[in-house]
């Protein structure tokens, strides 16, 4: 069991942080030795637990899906009260276009030297009223609700984190920065420019979307690695024409629209780092008519730069190619939301000193190269500047679907990970 502290957690004031200065830097130098664990610490985040759970339950009983402005409202009240309360001050930007819900923009100075910024988002993909059929509810280790992985937890591991390190006056830090935006879930269409222009000044990002539950990685983790995302447009333009009486008159766009989703459904498998995936189609007009228009989109994951760039080349060059219904005309447009994410050398060292502190306390911490998914680290790094790391949040899953999750034997390990590795961020 951890070793419980009966004194109040104070970290050192500036003299003995200067003074450890030289310490943290051979520590760094050599991720993989074990560090002494920080008792006092530990215990602060151990106390922290039932407030977590308790602001983690005040958030799941909102419902904030990506376009319920209402209830992203009251979110957004909720988290900037909590961070007002810690001496944060507060900026609300609407983030648009978009549902034109508000960012929270919560910056706090200290008398360090470096800028640390924590990102998270308040919405979900659940529409309203999910609560009447998927409620919070505790079942042993378990806490169930709508969007309690993704990413309310993740936001309540911020809130903690800091309320533990600045009651125990921790200040060794230029400037503190959390962002929380309203549309993560929708691609952050109305924040994304913000993220990465705020980012950009930042010395170092957390971000802190879920790390997946033991139950199915067996071990937590951090992510180096997000995919791109992008979506393709084909479009078709054919014919009208009676569908009984004279369907030949008419030229299908249907038809032609399901030979060139097929003829290109394979194509970015010889594009290194590219994934495309047809996934909605539709055609215009009633059922007795040919119809003279019709429409897919796609899809598309990118991991390598470049890579969405030379599947549209791809795409336009296969579809120009060929085609099954004379006299019609097919298009190809790409629209490119997220860039993919990929933490590079500074991230990985900070996900091995990551490593080092889960072994601290006797656990075990996977470093995930790369995932499909998009996160909002790919904003955060676009820069190059600063060192971003993402999924700092609780353990947790079933994430866009029905019983959503985290693990409580995750808050703690997750908040003494996310307070230590601010405290040595702050120190360098």
């Amino acid at each position: 069991m951890p070793c419980r502290s009966p004194h109040r957690f104070r970290w050192p004031r500036r003299p003995a942080v200067l003074a450890l200065a030289v310490a943290l830097t051979a520590a760094l130098a050599a991720p993989m030795a074990r560090a002494a664990r920080d008792d006092a610490l530990l215990a602060a985040a151990e106390r922290e637990q039932p407030a977590l759970m308790a602001t983690l339950r005040d958030m799941v009983m909102i419902e904030s899906g990506s376009q319920d402005v209402e209830g992203l409202r009251r979110m957004a009240d909720l988290a900037a009260g909590k961070l007002k309360s810690m001496g944060f001050a507060i900026e609300r930007r609407v983030a648009a276009p978009g549902a034109g819900a508000d960012i929270v923009i919560a910056t706090l100075k200290g008398e360090g030297r470096r800028r640390l910024m924590m990102q998270a988002h308040m919405d979900t993909v659940y529409p309203r009223g999910i609560l009447a059929s998927q409620p919070y509810r505790v079942d042993g280790d378990r806490v169930y609700g709508p969007g309690i992985a993704d990413d309310k937890g993740g936001i309540a591991v911020i809130l903690s984190a800091l309320r533990i390190l600045l009651d125990g006056g921790w200040r060794d830090f230029e400037t503190l920065t959390v962002l929380l935006n309203p549309d993560e879930e929708v691609g952050s269409i109305g924040s994304g420019e913000l993220i990465a222009s705020t980012a950009e000044g930042q010395d170092a990002v957390l971000s802190f979307e879920p790390t997946a539950a033991k139950r199915v990685a067996k071990t937590e983790s951090l992510l180096l690695g997000t995919a791109g995302i992008a979506k393709a447009t084909l479009t078709v333009t054919g014919r009208a024409a009676h569908a009984g009486a004279a369907p030949d008159r008419g030229r299908n766009a249907l038809y032609e629209l399901s030979y060139q989703m097929l003829q290109t459904r394979d194509i970015a498998h010889d594009i290194p780092g590219a994934q495309l995936n047809w996934t909605v189609a539709s055609a215009d007009g009633p059922r007795n008519q040919i119809p003279a228009r019709a429409r897919a989109e796609a899809d598309i994951r990118i991991t390598v730069p470049g890579a969405d760039e030379r599947l549209a080349t791809a795409l336009r060059e296969k579809v120009a190619g060929g085609k099954l219904i004379a006299d019609t005309e097919s298009t190809i447009e790409i629209e490119v939301g997220r860039p993919p994410f990929a933490a590079g050398e500074r991230g990985r060292a900070l996900a091995e000193r990551a490593q080092a502190i889960y072994r601290e306390i006797d656990r075990d911490l996977m470093l995930v190269p790369m995932t499909g998914g998009g996160t909002d680290a790919a904003f955060a790094a676009r820069s190059g500047k600063p060192v971003v790391l993402e999924s700092f949040g609780l353990a947790g899953f079933g994430y866009h679907a029905r019983d959503e999750y985290i693990e409580i034997d995750s808050i703690v390990p997750r908040l003494y990970l996310a307070a230590r590795i601010l405290t040595e961020l702050g120190r360098q």
